[in-house]
């Protein structure tokens, strides 16, 4: 019985390399895999899927107008799909993947992020949480050696960020993966310093 599965963490927790490692071990038994993103993920070009560790692929682009039902029957048959950056998918492509898992019995591995840089659920993210079958957090830790949860989005001085559109495309120079302690203490000790 095929599954819906939302395999989510903060920045830096290797959600790209594990979706891409965990195509190449389908692809290694013979089987077919769709690997697709949204379009709105061009940091590494429209069409490229890369980990911060140098792995990377190239991936079906779906944009938020898409189908996603149309469009996987258009690409063929395949035996699993697996989508990065699922978070920026709309509530309706999430419920697309929901289909195909349910009528043509297709494992669907969704990775992204959770929560945006202020906690706040992407709409993807969102619906994944309420319909997936199976929900693995990736962890990674904070600085401070605690469990990172938090995205937190820094300025070109390196001062956490607390306005502004939910997306906002980065790495490591736009975010930090933060325990939420850690993540409130800095934003409290740089509004001091800021009126100080």
């Amino acid at each position: 019985m095929a599954k819906l599965y939302f395999k989510y963490g903060a920045m830096g927790s290797s959600k790209s390399a594990q979706a891409l490692i965990t195509r190449f071990n389908y692809e290694e038994l013979g089987m077919s895999v769709w690997l697709i993103k949204p379009s709105i993920d061009t940091r590494d070009g429209a069409a490229t899927i890369k980990s911060r560790i140098g792995l990377s692929a190239e991936a079906q682009i779906i944009t938020p107008e898409e189908d996603i039902v149309a469009a996987y029957r258009k690409a063929g048959k395949h035996d699993v799909i697996i989508a990065d950056e699922a978070q920026f998918f709309t509530p309706a492509q999430i419920d697309g993947l929901r289909e195909l898992v349910d009528e043509d019995d297709l494992p669907v591995l969704c990775f992204g992020l959770r929560t945006d840089f202020l906690t706040h659920f992407f709409p993807g993210a969102q619906r994944l949480m309420e319909l997936a079958d199976s929900l693995t957090e990736i962890k990674t830790v904070c600085a401070c050696g605690r469990k990172a949860t938090v995205n937190a989005r820094i300025d070109e001085r390196g001062h956490i960020v607390t306005e502004g559109s939910q997306v906002l495309l980065g790495g490591n120079d736009r975010y930090i993966a933060m325990c939420h302690k850690c993540w409130k203490d800095r934003i409290k000790r740089e509004a001091e310093e800021g009126e100080a």
